[in-house]
């Protein structure tokens, strides 16, 4: 591709920041001017706090009796779960430096080649913006489009049918419709949440940096008796390799994240031939694959793509009792991000069963990377194969350097010897992987609250969600979501997953006051003012 790609969008570089808490923590704004109400050195080296200290410091503090750290789809989800178990919105508080609760997923599914239209990696059951998960998403899709063929497809699915999953827009269009009917609004502080810390009287004190102009002083806080912290992933980074290239030669736009915006790649490549390498073998990579593959087919662009593995998957693999993983060239096939019987089978009861490396065990056997099999994909990459215009490769990566005017990589092949791929473009589709350290609010949190980490190195968490060795007087901090991995659950990061958190610490919170437990009676009534749209 002799055309030289033309920048990208600002705000991106080696590691990808979005305006959104759930995926980065952004430092604060330096104060233009002397704003009273900050931090001061006492607060920022004792991890109990005391109601004078604030006082001292000139911030202001509220109080609401429950804390929702993130205002994310986890916060939402348990929002939703907490009024309709009774609980009023003027005692629940979400700070969230987004907008609407589904902000930063949509942003994601977009910018990795989801937009509205196309269908999520989710079951028909998976419904954020219902916690009965009735009328499921097929029947709604159904419903609305006049035709039995989703009906069809979670009846026959997977022996007939590649599982059904719903459109994007078919879930943000439902939360959007819950969140009105809950007062989700009402519930908001917008601002960038800088820590939490416990109270010496027990509770805890939440940390609000306010956006410019809404505060008198720099800081507010949230004196609470219960906190929930659902920040979705810490971070979003490069493969080591990637991101040591565009550190050391500033290419920011051939070297790209499938998570960070990068359209200028796909528009380039249909204006002037040019070889693209992906790198990664999940649903993101098949995502790519199906844009470049169609953009080929469709607007023809004459891409040749290159596709790099570290692990070639070639045959059956990952394997619990009788069961195995299949795949096919480089691919592991898995219909959804856990199996299904994670959610409410036997491995949901297995992972509760289980300790420390036992568990993490268990993780490993049925993980890793994988993307679902699906029938389109399966012909595009056929065709593709056939034509030579994708190849696939094995290796490991050594360098990735300037090349000729392209992107060299140079990869150790299993036989030792080494080989330089050269490519116009680097697409990194490796996923969302960060450590807890790389978030502030988490980072914190794990020097000054006594919290420690699962087998998996995120946050250790009791079977209710309560995250252990946070607990504080009569105060309770609870937490869903990806920050949980390695939990006693295994679909934590997953709609259906977040809507069993949210109950487990809704139950837990009822036995501690604080609302309803949801039983049958109130579950069906309130379900019917779910079906008739009716205000909370």
């Amino acid at each position: 591709m002799d055309e030289e790609l033309p920048p990208p969008p600002p705000g991106t570089g080696e590691s990808v920041h979005l305006h959104a808490s759930a995926i980065a923590e952004m430092p604060d704004e330096p104060p233009t001017r002397s704003v009273p109400g900050d931090l001061n050195d006492q607060l920022l080296q004792t991890s109990v706090w005391s109601d004078d200290m604030l006082a001292a410091a000139g911030i202001p503090v509220h109080d609401v009796p429950f804390v929702t750290v993130g205002g994310g789809i986890g916060s939402f989800i348990l929002a939703d779960h907490l009024r309709i178990a009774g609980v009023p919105s003027h005692q629940i508080r979400a700070l969230s430096n987004i907008e609407v609760p589904w902000q930063t997923y949509e942003y994601l599914t977009k910018v990795s080649q989801i937009p509205r239209p196309e269908r999520l990696r989710s079951d028909s059951t998976g419904t954020p913006d219902c916690i009965w998960s009735f009328p499921s998403l097929a029947f709604r899709e159904a419903r609305k489009e006049k035709t039995l063929a989703p009906i069809w497809s979670v009846l026959t699915e997977p022996v007939f049918v590649d599982y059904w999953t719903p459109r994007a827009g078919t879930v943000f269009e439902g939360m959007a419709k819950e969140a009105q009917r809950i007062g989700w609004q009402q519930m908001v502080s917008l601002g960038q949440v800088r820590m939490v810390r416990k109270r010496a009287a027990g509770g805890y004190f939440t940390i609000l940096t306010p956006p410019p102009g809404q505060s008198q002083t720099r800081r507010v806080a949230f004196r609470s008796t219960f906190v929930h912290l659902a920040v979705g992933y810490p971070g979003l980074k490069f493969l080591p390799d990637l991101q040591e290239y565009r550190q050391k030669y500033g290419d920011l736009a051939r070297v790209v994240n499938a998570y960070e915006p990068h359209e200028h790649v796909y528009e380039s490549l249909v204006r002037t031939p040019g070889r693209v390498m992906v790198r990664g073998g999940g649903i993101v990579a098949s995502r790519v694959l199906q844009r470049l593959m169609e953009d080929r087919f469709n607007k023809g662009a004459q891409t040749q793509i290159l596709h790099l593995f570290r692990t070639y998957i070639d045959g059956k693999n990952a394997s619990y009792g009788p069961s195995r993983r299949k795949g096919s060239h480089g691919f592991a096939y898995q219909g959804f991000n856990v199996p299904k019987g994670s959610w409410g089978g036997q491995l949901k009861d297995k992972f509760e069963t289980l300790e420390g490396e036992e568990r993490a065990a268990l993780y490993k056997q049925v993980g890793g990377t994988h993307t679902p099999y699906r029938r389109l994909w399966q012909q595009q990459t056929k065709r593709a194969r056939e034509e030579g215009w994708y190849l696939t490769f094995q290796g490991e990566v050594v360098e990735v350097k300037p090349s000729n005017g392209k992107v060299g990589t140079i990869v150790r092949q299993k036989n030792g010897a080494t080989t330089n791929i050269e490519a116009d473009v680097i697409i990194d589709c490796t996923g969302l992987e960060a450590d807890l350290r790389e978030h502030r609010v988490m980072s914190d949190l794990l020097d000054h609250s006594g919290v420690g980490r699962n087998p998996l190195g995120r946050l250790d968490v009791e079977r209710s969600f309560e995250i252990r060795g946070a607990r504080s007087g009569a105060g309770r901090m609870y937490a869903s979501g990806a920050t949980t991995s390695g939990a006693y659950y295994a679909g934590v990061d997953s709609f259906l997953g977040l809507t069993y958190c949210a109950l487990r610490i809704v139950d837990d919170l009822a036995e501690q006051g604080f609302g309803e437990r949801i039983g049958v009676g109130r579950s069906v009534s309130q379900w019917w003012k779910w079906f008739r749209n009716k205000p909370l």
